[in-house]
């Protein structure tokens, strides 16, 4: 074990090492590796060594570098290594963790590392939620939860409101949960791409004044599109009024309630019923770690709950959970350690430093771009902003989207960063968002003279 564990630390090391030095994408021949990596079902074993080279030298390579500094596209994840150390442990250890009962001590420590999470966010004592894979699985919960609690067994008649900025996994979650696509109203935004809450607050009437039964406000801190914040006040007084589930997707920006801006940004978001957080974005953790945090735990155990002969007797005891009745999920990986070491080992306040930081470097970048001439900044918010380029005499249309996929792609093509688009108000526009615990102000200056020497290759 330990020369196993030693020879894969030496790659490991010399990996994170070079991060900086690679490339922020290199999936060119993505196709040709994949086809030559395939193969039958092993009748003998080979060499580790072997294994590890396939790995290393062929196919993480081939990848997008998003554990790198210039990893600033979609919403990077850090990869936090003491983490990889949590998961070495749990995976060693192999403890079942859904049921209180099979490791009481180690399904504590989750249960502290999902408080912690709440008390972040500002959710009251009493407070928890369970640990998910991403912000997808979690909404998708959050979705069947507020529809149990709202509309019971019948549920045709519902409908679930939010935002046209809202992230795919909102529809995607209400698909899965039962609902039909036209019992979902996505509501415009305003100048900054917050959800209108009056016209919100119309549509609520007029689908009650129809015999339809509204049951779910989703809310957004922070969309993938812009950064943008709803006012996430305005959506707590209006699902009171109205007697609706709020839900948060605070997927990406609920970390930043870590910091005085971010607490200030996304004031509101301590009033609702369920909010996901994604660890693996504000936290810089590994990938496939999500969280669902519920105000009334009882509710998650409602929805989800199912008796079974073969299992123990579940916890009635308020200070215990079993998380197979609160989730989706009766196995599952003791994933709550990737949390909670990170957590004890460097404390809160690290975290918030870092986090801290992405929001000056964010600044710095939205400071740069309005000095470039004929370059529109789309209301940036938190650690991400989009922009675009409009040459005087250009009009919006295909001709304007086509000259700024050429400017992203002649960013790209440098290899320091790695930046990515998207459509706004049906216009292409580029996207930074600066999210790795790696990603300081050297990379930041590379991105901005990788920007303007683009923009200038393009004939900006």
């Amino acid at each position: 074990m330990r020369a196993l564990v030693d020879a894969a630390m030496r790659r490991i090391g010399a990996h994170i090492e070079a991060l900086p030095a690679m490339p922020a994408c290199a999936v060119e021949g993505g196709a040709a590796l994949a086809r030559g990596l395939r193969e039958g079902l092993p009748a003998e074993g080979c060499a580790f060594e072997h294994v590890l080279e396939v790995l290393f030298d062929r196919a993480v390579p081939c990848s997008f570098n998003t554990a790198g500094p210039g990893y600033l596209a979609y919403v990077p994840g850090g990869g936090l290594f003491l983490a990889a150390v949590a998961d070495l442990i749990a995976d060693a250890t192999n403890r079942y963790v859904g049921v209180w009962q099979a490791a009481p001590g180690l399904v504590q420590l989750e249960s502290n590392a999902v408080r912690w999470l709440a008390e972040i966010v500002g959710l009251p004592a009493g407070s928890g939620g369970f640990l998910t894979t991403g912000g997808s699985l979690a909404t998708f919960s959050a979705v069947v939860t507020a529809r149990s609690e709202r509309l019971g067994e019948r549920f045709d008649d519902g409908v679930l409101y939010t935002s046209e900025q809202a992230h795919h996994s909102v529809q995607r979650a209400a698909r899965l949960a039962g609902f039909r696509r036209d019992q979902v109203r996505e509501i415009g935004v305003d100048e900054r791409f917050r959800v209108d809450v009056a016209a919100m607050a119309a549509a609520i009437a007029d689908d009650r004044a129809r015999g339809l039964r509204p049951c779910l406000i989703v809310g957004h801190a922070g969309t993938t599109n812009t950064g943008a914040v709803d006012d996430l006040a305005a959506l707590a007084e209006l699902a009171a009024r109205e007697g609706l589930w709020l839900h948060v997707d605070a997927a990406y920006g609920g970390f930043f309630c870590l910091t005085a801006r971010g607490r200030a940004a996304l004031a509101g978001i301590e009033r609702a019923d369920s909010v996901t957080l994604d660890p693996h974005k504000g936290m810089f953790l590994p990938y496939g770690t999500g969280c669902l945090l519920a105000r009334d735990p009882a509710a998650l155990r409602r929805a989800h709950g199912s008796p079974a002969e073969y299992l123990p007797p579940m916890q009635e005891d308020p200070d215990f959970v079993d998380y197979c009745e609160l989730s989706p999920e009766l196995s599952r990986d003791f994933r709550g350690l990737r949390v909670w070491l990170p957590l004890k080992l460097l404390g809160a306040q690290v975290f918030a430093r870092a986090l801290e930081e992405k929001l000056d470097l964010a600044e710095v970048c939205a400071a740069a771009l309005r000095e470039l001439p004929d370059v529109e900044l789309v209301a940036p918010q938190l650690s991400l902003l989009a922009f675009r380029h409009v040459p005087a005499g250009m009009g919006d249309g295909p001709e304007l989207d086509a000259h700024n996929r050429r400017w992203l792609a002649a960013i790209n093509r440098r290899g320091r960063v790695y930046l990515t688009g998207t459509v706004v108000r049906g216009g292409f526009v580029l996207r930074i968002c600066v999210l790795s615990f790696r990603t300081h102000r050297d990379r930041i200056e590379a991105a901005l003279a990788d920007i303007r020497a683009g923009l200038a290759e393009v004939g900006g």
